[in-house]
């Protein structure tokens, strides 16, 4: 889950302005994805620092959610491949 969160936060735009999020094509709003996306990392980075160990279901469901708002940044052109 560690390495989950840590690739996440390196690959996804959370630091880019909403002006620059928001500008040209919108084909899913990547603000809102974002947002969603930021506050799940948040709650397992706190669930992981009391030292609870998630289910290989909650792994997976976080790792479908990153795939699938991945998926709608690229088309927005946010992330690259």
């Amino acid at each position: 889950m560690h390495s989950l969160i840590e690739q996440v936060r390196q690959e996804f735009p959370f630091a880019v302005p909403e002006a620059e999020i928001c500008s040209g094509i919108c084909r899913g709003c990547s603000k809102k994805l974002l947002e969603i996306v930021d506050s799940e990392l948040c709650y397992w980075e706190s669930q992981l620092s009391m030292q609870q160990t998630p289910t290989l279901g909650e792994v997976s469901h976080l790792a479908k959610l990153c795939h699938k708002v991945h998926r709608v940044l690229k088309r927005n052109n946010l992330v690259g491949s």
